[in-house]
């Protein structure tokens, strides 16, 4: 049950929070709150979920906290970052799919009026807001359009980060402080102090100097810092790179199943759950084509994740040397499942230019609106195909046989509703609301992202609310976590449910409906026995399948996820 402020004070809280909320009792024990997100990162990429990548700050937040081994997100970007943000399903906050307008309620591809932030709520309970990183939940990415629904008009106090949803790590698209665009070059309110700027490592900077610039101590803040690591382009620093050299010379299919074995002695996984096989559409290791590429473009991933836990390493720090980590909840998810979109693999390209070969460098002070640039800041024309190693003047995704690697050892990918394509890690560290004897330990009770907001506004201690002046506000959709952070069972009534780009889910305790776009069939499957979907019992549980699916639908309606825009309307 969500907590509630008396009723004195719920009816004069406005009036309340603007005298005192800075120096009341009940502010000072409310948690800070940190969501930190990565962007299309696999369920098995970080160590304390099985993988082999170097994330020290996150394992420790793990062995010091809870970690969640059945945690999903909406399979992709943009509706994830709507359901986190407003505790709504993607298309109750108007973005079921990406930033394009479908002429339909669910698909407007604009975050809603009609929906709250997390930043909006918290702000009007007391809380100072800040964001680092990644918005893209409007269209509206030019510095001289509309910015209604940009971060500070929707409740952060600071920002900066970049509104669109990718561009290069070394000179993001849309790069913007407050309400201004910038120049990585020219910002006057960063600079990195040594090396090159690394987007990465500017998010991660600019969440650190909130937490040391945050003065009051006896007003807790809720802080967004919305990674787009390790999100393609495969951009990393050298001495990062250098880390992992040599280290997937024995390719994807060893690194499954090291990541699978691993998996059963951490206990994150049962042993009667059946890796999934390899996806047909990747080769076997050993028949691999332009290994070395292949390598390369591993050792940059992994690179990227350890450049972002240890960014998160230095939040942590600023968290101790202020004295406010024991009372700050930081949770660690990821947006969607390993990416297995086919970027910059197709051939070999260097963007038509006139001069090619010419070096034409941007001017410093010059905005880059570009998500994929034509050039380099220093003038080299962006590259991509088989043939070129990854640089920073290059473009390229990791493919699909890493992305698989990446999800061990579910199926499918971001977009897809399966496993692979939804289940996310989540760490929950806070020192003081998570007993030491839950340190380390496993929740496999189901959480969703709709659950974030419900989570804020409890351990907040204030209401969600029905209405913002004539606007009636859809309702909070998920539960609070907080219970299950303490080992009790969480009070979700309702199923789960997903839909992206046809794909279509839902979580109905042990069962999982599912189906693969707008015309796929549907499949039924025990999750408790098979959380890999191998053994489909849809012919076997016909009545079962028949009420999810009438369920499911039902829901879709209500929710506004139909009507939808794919083909079989």
């Amino acid at each position: 049950m969500i907590h509630t402020l008396n009723t004195f004070v719920r009816r004069s809280l406005p009036v309340f929070l603007g005298l005192v909320t800075a120096s009341s009792a009940w502010a000072a024990k409310r948690p800070n709150i940190i969501i930190a997100m990565a962007d299309d990162m696999g369920w098995s990429d970080i160590g304390c979920y099985g993988g082999e990548i170097n994330t020290p700050n996150l394992d420790k937040l793990a062995a010091n906290g809870v970690r969640f081994t059945q945690f999903y997100n909406t399979g992709r970007c943009c509706p994830t970052r709507a359901t986190l943000l407003t505790g709504t399903y993607a298309h109750q906050a108007g973005i079921g799919h990406m930033m394009g307008n479908r002429n339909l309620p669910g698909f407007k591809g604009d975050l809603n009026q009609n929906v709250r932030t997390i930043a909006e709520v918290l702000k009007a309970a007391g809380y100072a807001t800040y964001m680092a990183g990644k918005w893209h939940v409007t269209p509206h990415i030019k510095p001289e359009g509309p910015k209604y629904n940009w971060p500070r008009q929707r409740g952060f106090d600071r920002f900066y980060g970049t509104i669109h949803g990718a561009g290069s790590f070394f000179d993001p698209n849309s790069l913007t402080r407050e309400n201004t665009q910038v120049s990585p070059l020219t910002d006057k309110g960063y600079q990195p102090k040594s090396g090159p700027y690394y987007y990465t490592d500017a998010i991660n900077d600019h969440t650190v100097r909130y937490i040391r610039e945050h003065k009051d101590k006896k007003q807790p803040f809720f802080i967004y810092t919305a990674h787009t690591a390790p999100h393609w382009p495969m951009h990393a620093l050298p001495e990062d790179i250098a880390k992992y050299k040599g280290k997937y010379n024995k390719g994807w299919d060893a690194m499954r199943e090291a990541r699978y074995q691993r998996q059963l002695k951490m206990g994150l996984i049962d042993p009667k759950w059946k890796m999934a096989p390899r996806d047909g559409r990747a080769p076997a290791w050993k028949d691999a084509k332009n290994k070395e590429w292949e390598i390369a473009l591993m050792e940059v991933y992994a690179a990227m994740v350890d450049r972002m836990d240890q960014g998160i390493g230095n939040i942590v720090k600023a968290l101790e040397d202020t004295g406010q980590l024991d009372n700050t909840l930081i949770l660690f998810l990821a947006d969607n499942g390993g990416c297995a979109e086919n970027m910059g693999r197709q051939r070999d390209i260097r963007y038509k230019d006139t001069n090619p070969d010419k070096i034409i460098p941007m001017a410093k002070d010059a905005l880059q609106t570009e998500m994929i640039p034509k050039r380099t800041r220093d003038g080299r024309v962006i590259r991509q195909g088989t043939s070129v190693m990854p640089g920073d003047d290059t473009y390229h995704g990791y493919g699909l046989a890493w992305a698989n690697a990446s999800n061990t050892p579910f199926r499918e990918y971001k977009h897809w509703v399966h496993e692979g394509g939804i289940s996310s890690p989540l760490i929950a560290h806070w020192p003081k609301g998570i007993n030491q004897k839950r340190n380390g330990k496993l929740e496999s009770q189901p959480g969703h992202l709709i659950d974030l907001m419900a989570t804020c506004v409890d351990l907040a201690k204030t209401e969600y609310p029905e209405k913002v002046g004539e606007v009636d506000i859809v309702p909070l959709q998920g539960v609070s976590l907080a219970r299950a952070f303490k080992g009790k069972k969480l009070r979700r009534k309702k199923p789960i449910y997903w839909e992206h780009e046809g794909n279509r889910a839902m979580r109905d305790g042990k069962w999982k409906l599912v189906a693969k776009g707008s015309t796929g069939p549907w499949e039924l499957y025990d999750i408790e026995a098979d959380r890999t979907e191998l053994n489909n019992l849809a012919e076997k549980y016909p009545k079962r399948l028949k009420r999810m699916v009438k369920n499911w639908e039902a829901w879709a309606v209500a929710a506004l996820a139909k009507p939808w825009p794919w083909k079989n309307k």
